[in-house]
């Protein structure tokens, strides 16, 4: 997600001569393109759950409620960041964590930011493998008039060869170099198709024959309704997850005061609310309790509307995808390269290139396995709602309490601001407990 987030900024920015990777060199960053950058980091895969996760909630009042509850914390975790990342001087995630609350846990930083990063990518991997059987079918059904479901089987028909190929013949020869330069021209079509889809539904809603419009609830009531609302907010968590790139967004921005950051951080959270909202309402009122997991999914093969919308989306996670492989990669790849460095006093070219090489072959790999063998996107997503709770609640939560300790505020300021640190510690811890146990449970229930 930095990478990401440098690759944007580079790309709205003025042309500077030096790489885009030296952020505190790098061109300063106005107001309207940390807003775009914050939108590009949030808007992606997660909006394909959300109509299911409406239905999960137990209709749209439910659904909403939480949203409006986990704002708060969302932008709270914002403003955290940019305050630690302020008081520390340092620009990734990582580096913050781990000035302000102690290596120790910036190296549990690490490793959560790493597994967290892989999870995203077995999502990205099933959306692929959701879309390409639906467009399998549908080329059927434009070739032959017959219905997909009469489709004759064979390997080559499979998506899940097409997704073989398509990580053999694209996805890894764009992952293996070091730096993605042509990331920074096309990872816009994330926003693109995050807009498109959203549009797409809520026309889709008007336009639908009214037999065919679901009849839903806007609420239901009882105690399994709260066990609903908590089930979704890994699904939360993962739609509104952009702030591993914060920080980097924060020490790029020509403004670094911390009001203005507010302003940035509580405008951005508003805009992905609606538009996360939007599809969430349309999509449930469409299908109701009969909407999938995906979205897209949902819908007919021979919708032109929503084909388009399964290529934007593949597309758009196709060229992401690398991104994530690489700031994943480098996490693993940076102390095996400092321990080549200790050990031998040099690194050699080979070293290095062989040791990316295998990274890259073994991450795609296993992804693309755990994709294959794992084909529902609500489990994955439950998987990496819990992971993501690190980064909204448990970290900024520790380093408002760790900076509190330190910095030069009034006693009441201080005492103040350690309590909600620890109310956002606690929310975190359990969040990531409930989801990830009742999402690992559902997991080996299905091995």
């Amino acid at each position: 997600m930095e990478e990401l987030a440098r690759e944007s900024i580079s790309l709205l920015a003025s042309a500077s001569a030096k790489p885009p990777l030296d952020v505190a060199a790098a061109p300063r960053l106005g107001s309207m393109g940390a807003i775009f950058i914050m939108l590009k980091s949030a808007l992606g895969a997660g909006l394909l759950n959300f109509p299911w996760a409406f239905e999960r909630a137990g209709g749209i009042r439910s659904a909403v409620t939480v949203e409006l509850v986990s704002l708060v914390f969302l932008v709270s975790g914002l403003i955290i960041l940019g305050y630690a990342s302020s008081i520390s001087g340092q620009c990734t995630y990582q580096a913050v964590v781990k000035e302000v609350c102690g290596p120790a846990i910036g190296q549990l930083c690490e490793i959560c930011f790493v597994f967290n990063l892989f999870m995203i990518s077995v999502a990205f991997l099933v959306i692929v493998d959701d879309q390409l059987e639906k467009l399998c079918g549908s080329l059927y059904e434009l070739v032959t008039g017959l219905p997909d479901s009469e489709m004759p089987y064979h390997f080559y028909t499979d998506q899940r060869f097409a997704l073989v190929l398509l990580c053999l013949l694209l996805i890894l020869p764009l992952s293996i170099p070091k730096e993605i330069s042509i990331q920074k021209y096309i990872s816009v079509l994330g926003t693109l198709a995050a807009t498109y889809l959203t549009v797409a539904i809520i026309i889709k809603y008007h336009t639908m024959p009214s037999v065919l419009v679901q009849v839903t609830p806007l609420y239901s009531s009882g105690i399994s309704s709260w066990a609903s609302m908590f089930s979704v907010i890994p699904t939360i968590c993962f739609g509104f997850q952009c702030h591993e790139a914060s920080i980097t967004i924060y020490s790029s921005m020509a403004n670094q005061r911390l009001s203005h950051w507010v302003l940035i951080s509580v405008v951005s959270m508003i805009f992905c609310l609606v538009i996360y909202s939007l599809t969430g309402v349309y999509g449930y009122l469409t299908f109701g309790k009969n909407v999938k997991a995906d979205i897209l999914m949902s819908y007919t093969g021979d919708d032109i509307l929503m084909l388009i919308a399964r290529l934007l989306f593949g597309v758009s996670i196709i060229t992401i995808y690398p991104i994530i492989l690489l700031l994943g990669r480098s996490v693993i790849q940076d102390p095996l390269l400092s321990w080549r460095r200790r050990r031998y006093g040099v690194v050699t070219v080979e070293f290095e290139s062989r040791s990316r090489y295998a990274l890259t072959v073994l991450w795609i790999t296993v992804t693309l396995l755990i994709a294959v063998f794992v084909p529902d996107i609500s489990k994955v997503i439950s998987v990496i709602g819990g992971i993501s709770a690190f980064f909204i609640f448990i970290f900024p939560g520790l380093c408002l309490i760790f900076a509190m300790q330190s910095e030069p505020v009034s006693c009441k300021t201080r005492v103040v601001l350690t309590v909600w640190g620890v109310v956002t510690l606690i929310s975190g811890a359990f969040i990531f407990g409930q989801s990830t146990t009742i999402a690992v449970m559902q997991l080996l229930g299905r091995i």
